[in-house]
């Protein structure tokens, strides 16, 4: 690379999405950026260049992009693709109109399928070699953007989208050069594709021999049936997510001071006597079980966070009262906010202590090794009611014999096929989708919930030793 280019990835793990910055000379682009536009800024600041474009590669549905918050900071422009219908100032670029920072080019290249207006941009050197494509969801290491998207707002069929993603791939991307850099927007873990890598790069020579979706000899009937095969359902939030980042939302300044406002025990009770207030508990899962608020949902931090709120709870209105480890308040809202959970009424000031001081009432979740399940339980008569909250793959892959499927993400649905008086035991791979669904079933009741601690891997190893 020409000393005077830079490029780089910053990669946020919980949503497994790829944000880019790219500079050269006294000038900069950013593409698809997060919410929380501090990083962006600082990048900008220190390496004393102007922010000439903020590109977006389509309407995200699994994030709020940060393009209207920057834009705002810095004045530099936003750029869609074609098609691109937006509620704020934007350039909609021509497909293949030429984008100059320093002394590089950016080409728009539309490439509709996982959504109408979607667009990779090409990043052509100061010698003219075509170098990087920032594929958006197009492309992904290992996978293709999903077609089923944007059917829900466009009126259109799963398969007219794929049909034209295929020749969008076949006749924009496979025609690159094989030594062009692919920098997707997503990695493994995101909803957007099914089968994508953990590598977050590799090059268009590489995704043709490796990429099912780009094998040469394939038909269209062929593409169309094996991208359509197998999709998980379409997240609840996803929807209101693209209505966001179409129309505008309110600044992220503004929903961090609102979020970080301490209420103290009165103000907390007062504010969750209110029936459609969700206490959302960010704490880890090991140490919500010993103890927590009676009616809160857990969701911890330390793991795929904002993805599952945004899956669980349907609406991104509800309001929102947090409970936190002391000094996680900040990461909490932040995190909420990147899915549009943007109302937040504030937190526990003190967190679970300030609770537990007043002698106020605690609930506990109810959890037994997997040895105890073994020993104990499972040869018991009547046999256990064991309820495996996981993805049907990892089901299909192995399960608890007798064990239902009954996976977290559509928790709102076979929660009503349930008994409030029976007892269920719950599983799920590691523990913390089975405290999550055991946080909901209690705060909804159930008061006869056992959690196997460990998930899947100890029940299987314990299993050999019971």
């Amino acid at each position: 690379h020409c000393f005077n280019m830079h490029i780089q990835q910053i990669y946020t793990g919980c949503l497994a999405q790829g944000a880019y910055y790219i500079s050269s000379e006294n000038e900069a682009a950013i593409i698809d950026p997060l919410r929380d536009i501090t990083n962006y800024l600082h990048l900008i600041e220190q390496d004393k260049v102007q922010l000439k474009y903020i590109f977006e590669t389509h309407f995200h549905a699994d994030f709020v992009s940060g393009h209207i918050d920057l834009s705002h900071a810095t004045n530099a422009p936003i750029v869609y693709g074609p098609n691109a219908n937006c509620g704020f100032s934007a350039i909609i670029a021509q497909d293949e109109q030429v984008f100059t920072i320093g002394k590089i080019k950016i080409k728009a290249i539309h490439t509709p399928g996982h959504t109408l207006e979607s667009t990779c941009y090409l990043l052509i050197d100061e010698n003219g070699v075509e170098n990087a494509l920032f594929s958006g969801d197009t492309l992904f290491v290992g996978d293709v953007g999903r077609p089923d998207l944007a059917q829900a707002s466009m009126n259109m069929d799963n398969k007219t989208l794929a049909s034209i993603l295929y020749k969008s791939l076949r006749t924009k991307i496979m025609t690159l050069p094989d030594e062009v850099i692919v920098y997707p927007a997503h990695g493994a873990g995101s909803a957007c594709g099914k089968n994508m890598s953990k590598e977050t790069m590799s090059t268009i020579g590489q995704q043709k021999l490796l990429n099912y979706a780009l094998r040469a000899d394939m038909t269209e009937t062929e593409f169309i049936d094996a991208v359509l095969e197998d999709l998980n359902p379409i997240p609840a939030y996803f929807k209101m997510n693209v209505t966001l980042n179409q129309q505008g939302y309110n600044s992220f300044a503004s929903i961090i001071k609102q979020g970080l406002t301490p209420l103290d025990l009165k103000s907390f009770e007062h504010v969750i006597n209110n029936k459609n207030i969700i206490i959302l508990d960010t704490r880890p899962g090991k140490i919500f079980i010993k103890g927590f608020i009676p009616n809160s949902i857990n969701i911890g931090l330390n793991g795929d966070f904002a993805p599952w709120v945004g899956t669980l709870f349907q609406d991104v209105n509800l309001k929102i009262v947090l409970v936190t480890e002391i000094g996680k308040e900040e990461e909490s809202i932040t995190r909420l906010s990147r899915v549009g959970f943007d109302n937040i009424i504030g937190y526990l000031d003190g967190g679970l202590e300030t609770w537990k001081e007043a002698g106020k009432p605690i609930q506990e979740i109810n959890q037994i090794t997997a040895n105890h399940f073994w020993t104990k339980t499972h040869n018991n008569y009547p046999k256990p009611i064991v309820l495996d909250v996981r993805k049907q793959s990892e089901y299909i892959a192995g399960h608890i014999e007798h064990a239902i499927l009954c996976p977290l993400a559509s928790i709102n649905d076979w929660i009503y096929h349930l008994d409030p008086n029976q007892k269920y035991y719950l599983y799920c791979g590691s523990g913390y989708r089975s405290i999550i669904a055991s946080s909901i079933l209690i705060s909804r009741s159930f008061n006869n919930i056992v959690e196997i601690f460990g998930g899947y891997k100890h029940i299987i190893s314990e299993k050999i030793h019971a």
